[in-house]
Parts: structure tokens; C-alpha cells; sequence
């Protein structure tokens, strides 16, 4: 911060260093989890859309969550409850399965972080 010269009540010059400025607390962003395992090609395409989203979005300036990505098959419970919906793309309480494209995925971004519901929901992706 720069200081700066500024007349006071009594038509002197002092000194005045600028308020500083108060910035909200931002909450943190959750993390974007894709759920996956090798040798699955819906799961690799799923990768690629992601990363392409992603980067996206940080060529606009807008937030980008932490991508996240968990080996269903190194766990017995994910691996239960995800084997026939992989891949599986969470942020948040929402999540897209099955079939993740890039559309999907922004809105999924853009409704969960940005507040944008113009859009129908189907982030579902059922």
C-alpha cells in the first residue's frame, strides 16, 4: 500500500495511509472426485473432458476445483457401489455417471460454483 498526502479538517497536509480494503472470506471449493479405474475407456474419455473443462476455465478466470481421482478397484466399497456406474464425476452433492462430457461437466461446474440454475439440471446424468 502506498501512502499518500491528504488534507486534513484544519487545511493541513498529513500523511494517510489508504483503509485497507476488506475482501469477504471465500469458502473453499470442494473437490472435483472422479471415481474410475484402469482399462476403462468411458473413464478415460471422462479424463479428457475433464481436463479440457478445466482448462477452460482457467483461461476465463473462473475457479477451478482440485481434481481428485479415486482407483475404485483399490477399495471394496467403491468398488460395490461404482463398478457398474463408472466413470462417476462428484463435485460437491452432485455428480454426472455414466457418460461425462465436456457439456455435462460445465454445467455440473457452473451450477455448483458459479450459482448459475439458468440451465436445466440434469446433473445427474441418468
Amino acid at each position: 500500500m502506498r501512502c499518500r498526502w491528504r488534507r486534513s479538517r484544519t487545511g493541513s497536509r498529513a500523511w494517510r495511509w489508504p483503509s485497507p480494503r476488506y475482501d469477504p472470506p471465500v469458502a473453499p471449493l470442494p473437490d472435483l472426485v472422479l471415481y474410475a479405474r484402469a482399462a476403462c475407456s468411458l473413464c478415460d474419455e471422462a479424463r479428457e473432458a475433464i481436463e479440457l473443462t478445466l482448462a477452460d476455465r482457467r483461461e476465463r478466470g473462473l475457479p477451478v476445483p482440485r481434481l481428485v481421482e479415486r482407483d475404485i478397484e483399490a477399495d471394496p466399497e467403491l468398488h460395490r457401489r461404482y463398478l457398474e456406474r463408472i466413470p462417476v464425476v462428484e463435485l460437491g452433492s452432485r455428480r454426472v455417471e455414466l457418460v461425462v462430457t465436456v457439456g455435462k461437466l460445465r454445467r455440473l461446474l457452473s451450477e455448483t460454483l458459479d450459482g448459475n440454475t439458468s440451465t436445466a439440471s440434469t446433473s445427474t446424468g441418468r
